[in-house]
């Protein structure tokens, strides 16, 4: 075959295949861009052109008329997914009554302290006993965090520290961390561990070729008595000892049981964890660490933040107790039960939360003594929801939400509440005779609401606990305008 022919042939080939690219990017141009959504292929949306008259198109050929408006095309925009935002409107205050009064449940009478408020605004929706103090129960441990993270600041930690005042002595220091615990675990959030403080301990020790130790164990943090005289001594299976130094909260094990002398069980883990580093320990003691002394090694808790989110998610008596008392350290009060009662109470005045009708004798809410009116509760959500005090965010996001998560994962289960599943944020409180619940929640108009009802004496306790479901979701599906 000669090079004109092998030319020609070539030419042929190439222009064969232009031929089909063509046919191909015709084909593809002519494709509707409504069903590419592949991800990355559609990068915008074309609506379709809306329908003109034949009679108002001009022909390609003719040009446009004198004076004539030319037809512009459409930009090529995408729709809109969301309506337009309607006009702010605070729910209507004889509608929101209306809706919780319309809720009845056999052995609830009016016997509760019980608000609802507008969180944008502050207008009062509800309020029944609003200012007459009620026994809050749990609901306490949201005033509790809220002084505590005003006080310090959501990015706090508490430090437990390894120091040496003299070679072959050591000395364990408690920071008053509540979720120090022994060993590492999967769960979130992650907690210092007195294994992972052994570890770095140890490596210490051995640069300075230290291979045995005596170890002492300093709580001195908090002061004061461990155990409050308001509680009763069966509640030893609900709350430990309060201690600036423990291990796992005081726990023995995951049932009730508590440790007598929680800072010396700690010590004790310590020692064991420093043995398995190749430390040996001659024998553990009460002491006090010289402020001078050379810190060896030292773990951070989690932080304020997390904690505060935690301990009210699973409504945790010993945490509360220790932020409590962490609350009068961080106002340079010591951490005594008497101080943090002072502390706690100047706080919340200054934020102004304060009520007459106020009383606190713990961090937890298990001292019957305590009696917070409602209208302290929702002013208390109100400042955490809003952006002024953005350093309280943490009561909110610690919340639980109905029928997910925390105290109340099982509530929320009768064909009367259903609704309020997913939708109702709150904080349980349950005592003998008591039942609280405290929180935040969307309406169905959009409106943001804080609510509390404080139930005391109810004669039926399971009950109370179902009217409190109904009456959150009612709430929840309101479209009171």
């Amino acid at each position: 075959m000669g090079p004109k022919r092998i030319a020609v042939v070539v030419l042929a080939v190439i222009a064969l295949i232009g031929v089909v690219i063509a046919v191909i990017a015709g084909a593809i141009a002519v494709l509707p861009r409504q069903n590419r959504f592949a991800a990355g292929a559609q990068t915008s949306y074309t609506a379709p052109p809306s329908p003109v008259s034949p009679a108002a198109t001009p022909a390609v050929a003719n040009p446009t008329p004198t004076g004539a408006t030319p037809t512009v095309p459409k930009p090529d925009l995408p729709r809109p997914v969301l309506a337009a935002a309607s006009p702010r409107v605070v729910p209507n205050k004889a509608a929101v009554a209306n809706k919780i009064r319309a809720v009845r449940v056999k052995g609830v009478t009016g016997s509760y302290s019980g608000s609802v408020v507008d969180v944008s605004t502050g207008k009062v929706l509800y309020a029944h006993n609003a200012t007459r103090g009620y026994i809050p129960a749990s609901t306490m441990k949201l005033l509790t965090s809220t002084a505590a993270l005003s006080i310090l600041g959501p990015d706090h930690t508490f430090k437990t520290s390894v120091v040496s005042p003299k070679r072959g002595q050591i000395i364990l220091v408690g920071g008053g961390d509540p979720y120090l615990a022994r060993h590492a675990r999967s769960d979130y959030p992650k907690r210092a561990t007195i294994t992972g403080l052994a570890r770095a301990a140890a490596r210490e020790l051995k640069q300075d070729k230290i291979s045995k130790v005596s170890l002492g164990y300093d709580a001195s943090l908090f002061k004061g008595p461990a155990w409050n005289s308001r509680w009763p001594g069966f509640y030893g299976d609900q709350v430990s000892r309060t201690s600036a130094l423990w291990v796992d909260e005081g726990h023995v094990g995951y049932g009730g049981v508590r440790y007598k002398d929680p800072a010396k069980e700690a010590a004790t883990a310590f020692a064991a964890a420093l043995s398995k580093q190749g430390i040996k320990v001659t024998g553990t003691h009460s002491a006090r660490a010289p402020k001078a002394a050379p810190v060896v090694a030292r773990v951070s808790s989690m932080s304020l933040e997390r904690i505060v989110e935690h301990l009210l998610m699973v409504s945790d008596n010993d945490a509360a107790e220790v932020i409590f008392r962490q609350a009068a350290i961080g106002a340079g009060r010591p951490g005594s039960i008497a101080e943090a009662t002072k502390v706690v109470r100047a706080e919340l005045t200054k934020l102004g939360i304060w009520d007459v009708g106020m009383t606190i004798s713990d961090g937890s809410g298990l001292a019957r003594q305590t009696k917070v009116p409602a209208d302290s509760m929702v002013k208390m959500l109100r400042l955490a929801a809003g952006e002024q005090h953005p350093e309280l965010r943490p009561v909110i996001t610690g919340l639980s939400v109905a029928g997910v998560e925390g105290s109340l994962k099982r509530q929320y289960s009768d064909d009367q509440s259903l609704a309020g599943r997913g939708v109702v944020r709150g904080k349980t409180g349950t005592l003998n005779k008591v039942r609280a619940r405290a929180g935040v929640l969307r309406a169905t108009d959009g409106s943001v609401l804080a609510y509390a009802f404080l139930i005391n004496k109810p004669k039926n306790e399971y009950n109370a606990m179902v009217w409190l479901d109904r009456v959150t979701t009612a709430l929840s599906t309101c479209g009171c305008r």
